[in-house]
């Protein structure tokens, strides 16, 4: 899911949606720096109802951050190539998807490594989804030259259930529903596709009229699937989760790798490393979205977290800098400063 964008202005498209004049949404708190290598990094993943914040930040591992004290508390063992965080107090387990292809688990209170398993040995996993209506976890590869393959462990024990392929070269995290369908998006098809969560056998498959569809989340309050789409045309698209019926497209900032909806406040937030942009989208009701405008961050702050308890919005970025192209165009991958990276934390206003 890494970047290769450069900064741009903020997000022009705004201007048509704006805010209420003086609004400024999400007001910057505060920013801490951490110590750090030249490593880029991933997801984000905030403990449920705690302030622990677990950064897959791959070359420093798995580093668990207080989000209250603003400090460091502790990095994972073993955890050197972390990319894709799961935390499932119920079962004081957590989950990491890393690079080479293992997954590392651990006690989630005392953050004790348990195993570390090998699942793919053709390139890395991405990340890992728990299902609640099988209580089993899902460890989803990276891109691929040609197939997609998940691997399915119970989520209690780690104990490994089986493997899926898929005829797609790069498959996002699924949303689960919780009643035994798992929403899974095939990137660059441009495509849903509905799930049976136990058996994974395809149920549905609905076009999605945007490309590059990378972040899904199901809404249970509504029963509505939410997706951000990157692609040129960056767009945030509403579906009923019955029908895979659209019910709104809005356009977004450039570059999206995080989603979040803060239903106290009936907000629905994409986080865009691209142009440096925090979308943030009001929902007025099952049906009813409306962009509010665009919140300027920092470059490559493309993943996110909201805390539940307060609404506040966690980002992670460091500096950068960016090689000239190729001969064909190609830009080649960012150079990232040591010790810059960066916590952000906005507050809703």
């Amino acid at each position: 899911m890494h970047l290769r964008t450069r900064f741009a202005l903020l997000l022009a498209a705004g201007a048509a949606f704006p805010a209420t004049a003086g609004d400024t949404l999400y007001q910057l708190e505060n920013t801490t720096r951490l110590p750090s290598t030249d490593t880029d990094w991933d997801y984000i993943r905030l403990e449920p109802h705690g302030s622990r914040l677990f950064m897959a930040r791959r070359k420093d591992g798995l580093t668990v951050f207080d989000v209250d004290t603003r400090k460091v508390l502790a990095t994972v063992e073993n955890s050197v190539g972390a990319n894709g965080p799961l935390l499932l107090p119920q079962f004081d387990r957590g989950y990491v998807a890393m690079t080479d292809g293992s997954l590392l688990s651990f006690e989630l209170k005392s953050l004790k490594v348990i195993d570390r398993i090998r699942l793919a040995d053709d390139g890395g996993l991405n990340g890992v989804v728990f299902d609640p209506a099988t209580r089993r976890i899902h460890a989803v590869v990276g891109a691929r030259a040609a197939e997609s393959t998940w691997f399915t462990l119970d989520a209690a024990t780690g104990k490994p259930l089986g493997r899926t392929t898929f005829p797609f070269k790069k498959m996002d995290d699924p949303a689960p529903d919780g009643k035994g369908a798992l929403y899974a998006p095939a990137r660059y098809d441009n495509l849903l596709l509905k799930l049976d969560s136990r058996t994974l056998a395809e149920q549905a498959r609905w076009p999605i009229d945007c490309v590059q569809v990378v972040a899904v989340e199901y809404q249970a309050s509504h029963d509505r699937i939410l997706i951000g789409c990157r692609g040129d045309a960056p767009r945030f698209i509403a579906l009923d989760a019955r029908s895979g019926r659209q019910l709104a497209s809005i356009p977004i900032g450039k570059g999206i790798d995080g989603m979040a909806v803060d239903e106290k406040r009936g907000l629905i937030l994409t986080s865009n490393g691209g142009d440096a942009s925090l979308t943030v989208i009001r929902q007025e009701g099952p049906d009813s979205y409306r962009l509010l405008g665009n919140v300027q961050t920092r470059p490559q702050a493309r993943t996110m977290q909201i805390d539940e308890r307060d609404g506040r919005v966690y980002l992670v970025t460091a500096d950068a800098t960016f090689g000239a192209p190729d001969a064909d165009g190609k830009a080649p991958t960012p150079s990232f400063h040591p010790d810059s990276f960066v916590v952000l934390g906005y507050k809703p206003q």
